[in-house]
């Protein structure tokens, strides 16, 4: 209900989801009822499995984090006490990000070992996709918190990604150990010691590059660098019409290259990956744009049940577990900072 456009594109597509799955899929949203049943007539519902649980209240965007568990009867608290009573299998959400981390915390709990939640977002590269974490949740963190980062981002490629052993790197601003402040330096020796594939410092070029199949941040470093991004798409489909219009021979070399030039736009388009997880929760959660198409909604659900089907949850819990005391240093090893 407080995503930008509403619940229009939230059932639309949720009604998509279903209807293309090609197995059973059951989507319930949560919202305002009158305003749910009114989007559902217009949608061709073909036999889609479609409940509706009423929720009354409305976290806005502007609403402060806390709003996430004082508006106990808003959708996102509803449909977070539903998760955790296991009427649902995970939730996905076009509202305010710091309601839903905070409403997850309140009524889901953090898994066993894990501090700190965290977003992660996929970004294009060479080989595919690169997990970053995090990219928001957390703009201070200390070298614990980056470690358990690692573990959950290397969990979910290997889970949903079907990375085998999935690589991992610091981003910091050399890839030397030594560079770095205080807590990269710190980081880097901590995951160096980890049983993670970790492949040392990475460098903001090396995401795009694909040099690691996760990149672990603070929530500060990740937050600038997605916005960032954001706005790559944009800028190139702008220059590249700026030059198709510049002369007729742009223009009809424009229609040959028209299936690359959608191919390439499909890369940077955030609807193709759905939303962002938030890992370190006791359910499965995905955070989507809040201006999210009705085809990025489709995606995050696919990518929420994917990751429930796959025990992401149970894989971090794993990780942890087998890291020893939630991947701490081992004894004997000499820190610097």
């Amino acid at each position: 209900m407080g995503g930008d456009h509403g619940p229009v594109v939230c059932v639309e597509g949720a009604v998509q989801a279903c209807n293309e799955a090609g197995y059973p899929l059951k989507v319930i949203l949560v919202g305002d009822e009158r305003q749910l049943v009114a989007e559902l007539s217009k949608q061709n519902l073909n036999g889609a499995q479609i409940e509706i649980v009423h929720a009354p209240d409305v976290v806005h965007m502007d609403d402060p984090a806390t709003d996430g568990i004082r508006k106990k009867d808003s959708s996102i608290g509803v449909a977070m006490r539903l998760l955790r009573d296991r009427t649902g299998d995970g939730i996905v959400s076009t509202g305010n990000t710091g309601a839903v981390m905070a409403a997850g915390l309140a009524y889901l709990g953090r898994l066993q070992g894990i501090s700190r939640p965290a977003i992660a977002c996929l970004f294009p590269s060479e080989n595919g996709r690169t997990l970053v974490v995090d990219v928001g949740a957390n703009p201070v963190c200390k070298a614990q918190n980056l470690v358990e980062f690692g573990i959950m981002g290397s969990a979910y490629s290997r889970s949903v990604g079907g990375i085998n052993n999935p690589r991992v790197g610091l981003l910091s601003i050399g890839e030397e150990p030594s560079k770095g402040n205080d807590l990269t330096i710190t980081t880097h020796q901590i995951l160096a010691i980890s049983h993670l594939n970790f492949v040392g410092n990475v460098e903001g070029r090396d995401i795009l590059r694909g040099r690691a199949d996760v990149v672990v941040c603070d929530g500060f470093v990740g937050n600038i660098m997605l916005k960032f991004a954001e706005s790559l798409q944009g800028f190139l489909t702008n220059a590249v019409r700026r030059q198709i219009s510049s002369n007729y021979f742009s223009r009809a070399g424009a229609i040959l290259m028209g299936p690359f030039l959608r191919r390439m736009k499909r890369t940077f388009d955030y609807a193709e990956y759905g939303g962002a997880p938030l890992l370190g929760l006791d359910g499965m959660c995905m955070i989507c744009h809040g201006s999210s198409s009705p085809r990025a909604i489709k995606n995050a659900i696919w990518a929420v049940e994917r990751g429930f089907d796959q025990k992401v949850n149970e894989r971090i819990a794993e990780a942890i577990q087998r890291e020893g005391n939630s991947g701490r240093p081992k004894a004997g090893v000499e820190l610097k900072g």
